[in-house]
């Protein structure tokens, strides 16, 4: 080996080291401002894969800085290489690949013999409208089909920053409504039983879905039978909810983060996250309306204990509502609708977990469905943290207490 070459393979060694040290430490950084209280399951295994996430978002910035790739695009690849694991499909369990009105999507089909029509569950994944996928759910759809005895339809959506609102939306109800219009004859599903559901921002187009179709009163297709919403996003007009003082550091969703996901589902603006977060994004006259429904005194006095302080109001600035006022529209915030619209929405389930940034979008929106008389199965996970339900039944990433969110679904599919 000459000199020239032993020059460059020590210089390469170098730079990998050293790009090894920056993202060591940048994680640590990082890691020193999480926050796992006590009480979260598993604790010592989340601060292990929060460290895994957060190398994987570093390594992607740097890369999209180099003009390498996109950090999402990275985090998509890392995730479908290496975090994803499709298993051979179990027995009494049909699946398969397919279209719907031009949708991708995967049917889950139970082999069992069956005295009538099954009943069918239209599932859309999380990922905060820019991650996740049909794969991504697979071991959750499968676990609910075999389970309830349920056919699942898992809809693989566009997602952002390639495709913005409305698209995610539109993609959910052109792939429901062509499941709905066909599900007797092409899948031996009684259409007048099929709930839509999903997990995080999926069970924030579940409800927003079943708000549009609501509106619409489209005579010639059954409407959802209910919905099934796992940790739901539900609103973007108060960031200083009780949940997200108390779990604003708790992984694998922080405050901040959930800012971020609803801005880039909007338009990409990251210019305005800071004043989303102080609540300057609200108009003057809407206050008192959102203040009837994301009051903290709507809460069970439990949800108060871990500390909360009312937060100084913002003042408004109408460039920011400017910039992101889709997302005080129901279609992004379901929880904002009038009460008109939400007295049409189906019999729902709604899961929560403490440890969520999103625990109160999910109790606020059941009581004002109590409040009009919806019929409401609520699951609150003591030690629940968000995102669970992404860890189940993946290897050494399995969160025992996942089980516990997903078997809740599926109990409450089978009441259907």
């Amino acid at each position: 080996m000459d000199i020239g070459s032993a020059i460059l393979i020590i210089g390469f060694a170098a730079l990998v080291a050293a790009f090894f040290l920056l993202v060591t430490g940048l994680v640590y950084s990082e890691l020193m401002n999480s926050d796992i209280p006590r009480g979260v399951a598993n604790s010592g295994k989340l601060h292990m894969v929060h460290g895994l996430f957060v190398g994987m978002a570093i390594v992607g910035r740097i890369l999209h800085r180099l003009g390498i790739c996109h950090q999402v695009s990275f985090i998509r690849w890392f995730t479908a290489c290496f975090l994803t694991h499709l298993k051979q499909v179990p027995a009494g369990l049909r699946v398969k690949d397919m279209k719907f009105a031009e949708v991708p999507v995967r049917v889950y089909e139970p082999t069992s013999v069956c005295g009538g029509l099954r009943r069918g569950l239209v599932y859309f994944h999380g990922g905060g409208w820019v991650q996740g996928s049909i794969d991504s759910v697979d071991e959750v759809c499968r676990h609910i089909a075999k389970e309830s005895d349920t056919t699942v339809i898992s809809v693989g959506y566009r997602l952002a920053p390639e495709h913005r609102y409305p698209a995610q939306l539109d993609d959910c109800e052109a792939a429901t409504c062509h499941f709905l219009s066909v599900a007797e004859t092409e899948f031996s599903v009684d259409s007048n039983r099929v709930a839509v559901g999903g997990d995080s921002t999926g069970a924030n187009l579940a409800a927003a879905l079943c708000q549009r179709l609501a509106r619409r009163e489209n005579g010639h297709l059954p409407f959802p039978c209910a919905q099934v919403l796992i940790y739901p996003a539900l609103q973007m007009a108060d960031f200083n909810l009780p949940s997200y003082q108390q779990n604003h550091a708790v992984p694998i969703l922080f405050r901040g983060r959930m800012v971020f996901y609803f801005l880039q589902y909007l338009n990409g603006d990251m210019s305005v996250c800071q004043e989303v977060l102080e609540g300057t994004h609200v108009p003057t006259e809407l206050r008192p309306r959102y203040e009837d429904w994301l009051s903290p005194s709507n809460l069970p006095p439990e949800f108060l204990t871990r500390g909360f302080s009312e937060p100084t109001i913002a003042e408004y600035d109408g460039e920011v509502y400017h910039t992101i006022k889709a997302g005080l529209e129901p279609e992004v915030s379901p929880l904002l609708a009038d009460d008109a619209i939400i007295q049409k929405t189906p019999p729902t389930f709604i899961l929560t977990c403490e440890f969520d940034v999103l625990r109160d979008d999910g109790i606020l929106y059941r009581k004002r469905l109590l409040d009009l008389e919806i019929n409401v199965t609520w699951q609150h996970v003591v030690d629940g943290f968000h995102g669970m339900i992404s860890f189940f039944n993946q290897g050494w990433l399995t969160f025992p207490s996942a089980v516990q969110v997903v078997d809740s679904a599926a109990d409450y599919v089978k009441t259907l």
